[in-house]
């Protein structure tokens, strides 16, 4: 229900069935008028698949979306606080640190879940008469879509140029000098940027992902990538190549330089702090959180409630099985590329017959 903190005689409950103990604080100070002249609306939420998470630098959750839906109707950004607790969401609501709680919405129910200040009753009326039930069946498409391989503009390269050559991709010479400062293996690399963009130095994700590498705008200024060069083959496999080099020395404690190839990798996709996080995770169980077989069942298990919610997890809910698969395809078709056997990955491993059909199918 959408609800504001006020006094009543009888203490209605919140949507966690805990007793309101706020008092009437008198007229409204920070109401909509506010709100808008400010720029922006404060929400507080917990991290959650339905309420708000971080996804490769950008932020998702079907409450989020519709809270930001409603944002720009009203010409304000929307800044989301993340909370541990349902106890901390009130206990900041009332103390005037926000303007909304973002509560998951049930569906099929007409009313918002979320809570409203107390001192606010022109943004509660300004969200009753904006919202429909059917906003949160269009969001959540919205979101699937956004998550689907569909929203990524790109061409299907075919994953090997010409098998009997040895030849992956037109980039192989670039792989080859950007990798020998990091000392990798440049047919990992060839690998990693075929799961990122099938070889499309033109390849666009929805969240600004851009080129060959698939880096975000963000990323490519703290790597120095200027953003009109971000679709330049060259200058995106070398801001590449920094990335992995700045995050082996951030896993530098993981021992094992094949071990910590894969933690790399999972960083590369899902962010180091999650990955962190299925480490800490790892360790209170009394698994090796140096070992990725070990640490790739919690980074799947972030995904969940329980753990995505445990004390150690300082950056919340992750779509964990999306990084694990990234990293798990990106090995096959390394050991592919290395002539190693593995299951093969999108015909990587086909004839040099199949390599010339796939040519030709796909323009390269």
């Amino acid at each position: 229900m959408l609800t504001s903190c006020s006094q009543k005689q009888e203490q209605p409950l919140t949507p966690w069935d805990e007793e309101e103990t706020s008092t009437d604080t008198g007229p409204s100070v920070f109401d909509l008028e506010q709100i808008v002249s400010n720029g922006e609306l404060i929400a507080l939420a917990m991290t959650g698949p339905e309420t708000y998470y971080d996804y490769r630098g950008k932020h998702l959750g079907t409450e989020y979306m519709l809270c930001q839906r409603f944002t720009n109707k009203i010409g304000v950004s929307l800044r989301v606080e993340v909370c541990r607790d349902s106890a901390e969401m009130v206990r900041r609501l009332h103390d005037g640190d926000a303007d909304i709680i973002l509560f998951h919405n049930q569906p099929n129910v007409k009313q918002l879940a979320w809570k409203i200040g107390e001192d606010k009753p022109q943004l509660k009326k300004a969200l009753q008469e904006w919202y429909r039930p059917q906003f949160l069946d269009e969001v959540k498409k919205e979101e699937d879509y956004l998550l689907s391989s569909r929203s990524v503009k790109r061409r299907v390269y075919a994953p090997m140029l010409n098998a009997k050559g040895g030849v992956i991709s037109h980039y192989d010479a670039l792989f080859q000098q950007h990798c020998r400062s990091i000392r990798w293996d440049w047919r990992l690399m060839a690998a990693q940027c075929y799961q990122e963009s099938t070889f499309d130095p033109q390849a666009r994700s929805w969240a600004g992902a851009c080129g060959l590498m698939q880096i975000m705008p963000t990323t490519a200024d703290h790597l120095g990538l200027a953003r009109s060069d971000m679709f330049n083959p060259e200058r995106s496999i070398a801001a590449a190549a920094k990335l992995i080099g700045e995050l082996d020395r951030s896993f530098s404690d993981i021992r094992n330089q094949q071990e910590r190839i894969k933690f790399i990798l999972a960083a590369y996709n899902g962010g180091a702090n999650h990955v962190r996080d299925a480490m800490a995770l790892a360790k209170k169980n009394g698994r090796d959180p140096q070992r990725w077989a070990d640490v790739s069942h919690y980074i799947l298990l972030l995904a969940q409630p329980e753990y995505y919610n445990d004390p150690v997890v300082k950056y919340g809910y992750m779509r964990g099985s999306e990084t694990a698969g990234y990293v798990d395809k990106i090995m096959q078709r390394w050991n592919g590329y290395r002539g190693v056997k593995s299951p093969s990955i999108g015909g990587m491993s086909g004839t040099p017959q199949r390599a010339t059909h796939e040519k030709k199918k796909y323009k390269i």
